[in-house]
């Protein structure tokens, strides 16, 4: 669910035009569906009814406070991978003890703030960072709750940058030491080995690897509850990945009946972290064509919007369907290069995509752009970042001022 369609050739958010925003904030702007974030947010929790668990939304993917409300008012979590996104989740009103940390480079005053806030778990990615952690759980005279990040060498078919279980990756413990590691762990006075985590990349399509994890950490599980190390949760990391163009992700109500016989028969509790299925088509990029510039090879559609704003085109390979605010009449289609004003040839919206023919100053909308869009976003080329709008229904709300020029140099000397 988005909430995005047409409304007399107009592309609208739920009730509101989006030419309505544009008149009001101009662009480059984000803008985001409180009911698709919501509905969202109540099917994946819905589907896990009935068992032991807790929805850590992944604070990575959209990290604007309006949103962490919106997940705080459905008494859902967070996981983090900062200092920050702690702050921000905390500042949100989500309770500290359904918040886990995950990351490999945790620092000492990260690990420490998450301590005295009282957090549910650490998800602990090494063993230099989990003795780290013992050391100044001590200093604080605290026992830090953790689970060991374990890495089971599984290939989900994730994007190369962002596939993150496999054997070559920087995340988790290889699997064959997380017995010892485990061992060490329960030998350490401030330290309470809860659960187990694994996180498998995103986006994930299918479920087969969440199926193979599955099985490989519940044969470790029950090996460690022998050795008399009794975990307690099982944090299996993302959701379901999401339609961009003609994916087929699987829906949470499938991903529930893949899991929860796990945890039925493990008797634990569970932890998700899913992200990008709860903002990614919960949000899109408002933006302006500001010039149309033919070659003898190519037409360019140069916006003010650019990979200082949605940096996954260029870093992924990501597709993004985009589409002209007002549907233009008549309508013909041509290919073009969408591309934004940063001084960079890797400054591309989209390559060779077959687009209506608009005028120059017409407005765009970049779909799919609710996760790991602003989040992403930067001030390359001393370029003010967008501002970002929440939509319900008939009515919206500014949650994220545009930046100025004076923002750019506010914390320079």
């Amino acid at each position: 669910m988005n909430n995005f369609h047409r409304v007399g050739g107009v592309l609208s958010c739920e009730n509101v035009p989006l030419t309505s925003i544009i008149k009001d904030l101009g662009t480059p702007t984000y803008v985001y569906s409180k009911a698709s974030i919501v509905n969202n947010l109540e099917l994946f929790i819905g589907a896990l009814d009935g068992v032991d668990a807790l929805l850590c939304f992944s604070v990575k993917s959209n990290s604007n406070l309006s949103i962490l409300r919106l997940v705080a008012g459905k008494s859902a979590g967070a996981d983090i991978v900062s200092g920050g996104e702690l702050y921000c989740a905390l500042k949100a009103g989500i309770d500290p003890r359904k918040i886990v940390f995950s990351g490999v480079g945790k620092t000492s005053d990260e690990l420490a703030y998450a301590l005295k806030t009282g957090i549910r778990m650490f998800n602990v990615e090494s063993e230099p960072e989990l003795l780290q952690l013992a050391a100044i759980a001590e200093s604080l005279g605290t026992i830090a709750p953790i689970a060991l990040r374990v890495n089971p060498d599984i290939d989900a078919g994730a994007h190369y940058f962002t596939t993150t279980a496999k054997k070559e990756n920087k995340f988790g413990l290889p699997f064959k030491t997380a017995l010892s590691v485990y061992a060490k762990a329960a030998s350490l006075p401030f330290i309470n080995p809860v659960g187990i985590d694994v996180h498998l990349g995103s986006p994930i399509l299918t479920l087969e690897p969440y199926k193979k994890a599955l099985d490989l950490l519940s044969g470790l599980i029950a090996e460690l509850r022998s050795q008399s190390i009794a975990l307690q949760t099982l944090d299996i990391g993302g959701g379901p990945g999401i339609v961009y163009k003609d994916e087929k992700p699987f829906t949470p109500i499938q991903f529930a009946d893949l899991v929860v016989p796990y945890v039925n028969r493990l008797k634990c509790g569970l932890i998700v972290e899913p992200g990008r299925f709860i903002v990614g088509n919960s949000g899109v990029l408002l933006t302006t064509v500001t010039y149309i510039k033919k070659t003898d090879d190519k037409i360019f559609y140069i916006c003010d919007a650019g990979m200082s704003d949605l940096i996954r085109p260029p870093l992924y390979g990501a597709f993004h369907e985009i589409v002209p605010v007002v549907a233009p009449r008549p309508s013909s289609m041509i290919i073009a290069d969408i591309v934004g004003p940063i001084c960079e040839s890797s400054d591309f919206l989209a390559k060779d995509r077959s687009i209506e023919l608009v005028e120059q100053a017409s407005r765009l909308a970049v779909k799919s752009a609710g996760a790991y869009g602003f989040s992403m976003s930067s001030q390359y080329n001393s370029r003010p970042r967008a501002c970002e709008v929440l939509v319900d229904g008939q009515s919206y709300s500014c949650i994220r001022k545009r930046e100025t020029y004076e923002d750019l140099v506010r914390n320079q000397l």
